[in-house]
């Protein structure tokens, strides 16, 4: 039951004899008390709580591992599929601490320096997987912000990843403002348009090198949905002062770090109000890609910045705890079997 709206809680209520205002009431201690089991809900009639009790399951889920690393991000393994699982990750931060969460088992896209793509597609998490991860993590109750960047590419899964949404933010949810969400893809535009015009919700696009050839030899969903066409279709929205477009750019050593790109990015993104965030690769097996020195990091963001485009550097975290998205479940995956 955890991860239906509040529609669908009162459409089970109603047919299963129940008043309409039961949808509510199931909501609240959904989303808004820390119950594990229909029992707990003090206010439904014994009957009504024997009747759930006997039909549905609440659905949620206790990590099943975590690891820690010595400057306190958490990575925590959820099950998922059966006898899968997938990474959710806990970012403490002297301002905010940010949720990562996961949208599917596994990854379709093929993105050359990402792990979760050598497992393959194996599945959609629902939209109560998906917020298990945030409702069942030990440290729900300090966690400021959230994004969506996790395992799999979140719109590839619009349908759950919106319904997911509609529950965050919600007042009959968890009614978390939207502007502390984050959802990021790599250009599935059809997903995208409908997800700009569903939620609202910040937008991350990743970009990781503004050549056509460059990106389709990172990323194979270039051939489909070209960089120039992503951001003339980010161009046609409105973001108004309140939402947020940023881009995503994982430097790689000698590939997509020099003043060629710097210019080339400073051409593309003109007139687009928007960040980039640099990103420290994170080297994973078989690859030949490699992470640029420090030097290089910043020369990069400063080029950038000096060009009126807001640059950052993410800090790396987490890179005790296999920090690249992808390789705890991984690993989980080859010890069970």
């Amino acid at each position: 039951m955890f991860g239906k709206t509040l529609e669908e809680l009162t459409v089970i209520a109603t047919e299963m004899g129940l008043p309409s205002f039961t949808g509510r009431q199931l909501s609240e201690w959904l989303y808004k008390k820390d119950i594990t089991r229909f029992g707990q809900m003090s206010n439904l009639s014994k009957k009504a709580r024997t009747m759930f009790e006997s039909a549905w399951e609440t659905g949620l889920q206790d990590p099943v591992h975590v690891e820690e690393s010595a400057d306190g991000t958490k990575k925590y393994l959820f099950p998922a599929l059966a006898d899968k699982f997938v990474e959710t990750a806990y970012i403490p931060e002297a301002t905010r601490n940010t949720i990562c969460i996961s949208s599917q088992v596994g990854c379709k896209m093929g993105c050359l320096f990402c792990m979760t793509g050598r497992q393959g597609f194996q599945g959609n998490l629902t939209a109560g997987e998906i917020l298990n991860q945030y409702r069942s993590l030990p440290e729900k109750k300090q966690v400021t912000n959230m994004v969506y960047m996790g395992m799999g590419e979140p719109m590839d899964n619009m349908q759950e990843v919106l319904k997911s949404l509609e529950i965050l933010t919600a007042d009959w949810g968890f009614a978390m403002s939207p502007r502390r969400i984050t959802v990021s893809t790599i250009g599935i535009i059809p997903a995208m348009r409908e997800f700009l015009a569903k939620s609202h919700a910040h937008l991350a696009v990743s970009l990781h090198s503004p050549f056509e050839e460059d990106r389709m030899k990172l990323m194979p969903l270039q051939k489909k949905y070209p960089i120039d066409e992503v951001l003339e279709e980010i161009r046609s929205w409105d973001f108004g002062r309140q939402r947020r477009i940023s881009f995503e750019y994982i430097l790689f050593k000698g590939f997509n770090d020099s003043a060629r790109h710097v210019n080339e990015l400073s051409r593309i993104l003109q007139g687009i109000r928007c960040r980039i965030n640099l990103i420290r690769f994170h080297p994973i097996p078989d690859t030949p890609l490699e992470p640029p020195d420090e030097s290089t990091m910043r020369s990069f963001k400063e080029s950038l910045n000096s060009r009126s485009i807001i640059t950052t550097i993410r800090a790396s975290r987490g890179e005790d705890i296999q920090a690249a998205c992808g390789l705890l479940s991984t690993k989980e995956l080859h010890r069970e079997r």
